[in-house]
């Protein structure tokens, strides 16, 4: 098998009801991966339910800095605010990317808060260190599975599968901890999502897409300058399984129109690099209001309950591998 596509979902294990919507999308839809908040409070139960309705879904830690409180707190003052809570920005850890005194104060922090959301997923790796995957009996087959999952050696399963909420984790600054963090505790890391989107996917197909906003061009434009700088630096990069990606463009506007268009355009890619491909959704709505009440950044709570939300999860649910 040369290529596979990623259904993947966002945000999985922030509300229990909110994760429930996306394992029904596993279940009755197209869903083949999440992305595990690991600093929420009800991440363990949330796991439970994964773990008895789909566990064959390919996990993946969402390094939080933006939403929720800090596990490490209060050994992250400079990330949080007296409670504990996010308050750095996307912008300012820019900033610090570039001014040498406060990288200097940030990047210990940065380093405490990440390896404590990724050792809060080890139950569930099975691989978490280099020493486990060493002791581990490893299959010599490199075939796809009968139930349609994905090659282990091209999609990285079973070590530690990382990405990003708000795709925070390729500002430079984040990911010299990650790569730091890695390096210190001999993590198995065996896939980092590198959202390098690329335009000229959409060239044939966009006239027929809808709900385009012009803000989501300048993130991918941010967004594919940082995936290029870490590539230059780490090198360990390209030895991980790569992907063609696509959900910051159209970014919680992947209903039908727009996905049954894109998913054609990312198995060309796919078939011609030889490679893996993630189409990322947030099916994951969140309308309860003590759910609602929760979530800390207050523009948040209109985006994690948008009509959008509810369309991403009505499209994984008529997508099919079929189809394509």
């Amino acid at each position: 098998m040369s290529h596979f596509t990623d259904f993947h979902a966002d945000d999985y294990g922030l509300f229990r009801k909110e994760s429930e919507r996306i394992l029904e999308c596993c279940e009755q839809g197209a869903l083949t991966g999440v992305s595990v908040m690991t600093t929420s409070p009800v991440v363990s139960e949330c796991m439970e339910m994964l773990m008895e309705r789909c566990p064959h879904l390919l996990l993946q830690v969402h390094l939080n800095f933006y939403d929720g409180k800090a596990l490490a707190a209060p050994e992250v003052p400079l990330l949080t605010d007296e409670n504990g809570v996010f308050h750095i920005s996307f912008s300012r850890l820019v900033l610090a990317s570039y001014i040498p005194f406060m990288r200097k104060k940030l990047l210990p922090q940065l380093e405490k808060e990440l390896w404590a959301q990724m050792l809060a997923m080890k139950p569930w790796v099975k691989e978490f260190t280099c020493a486990d995957r060493d002791a581990s009996v490893k299959s010599a087959s490199g075939k796809t599975e009968q139930n349609g999952r994905p090659d282990p050696a091209l999609t990285g399963e079973g070590g530690l599968r990382l990405d990003g909420h708000g795709h925070y984790h390729m500002i430079p600054i984040v990911f010299d901890a990650l790569m730091n963090v890695i390096c210190r505790e001999n993590l198995n890391v065996t896939f980092i999502r590198q959202p390098y989107e690329e335009l000229s996917m959409y060239r044939p197909i966009f006239k027929k897409m809808v709900g385009f906003k012009p803000v989501n061009l300048l993130k991918v434009i941010i967004i594919n300058h940082f995936v290029r700088r870490n590539r230059r630096k780490y090198p360990f990069l390209c030895s991980l399984p790569q992907q063609v990606f696509s959900g910051i463009l159209f970014s919680t506007n992947l209903r039908i129109e727009n996905a049954g268009a894109i998913l054609p355009e990312l198995e060309k890619l796919e078939k011609e690099r030889g490679c893996m491909g993630e189409l990322l959704f947030h099916p994951g709505g969140v309308y309860e209001k003590e759910d609602l009440d929760q979530i800390t950044i207050g523009k948040d709570r209109s985006f994690f309950c948008h009509e959008n939300r509810r369309l991403e999860y009505e499209a994984l649910h008529q997508i099919t591998k079929g189809d394509s």
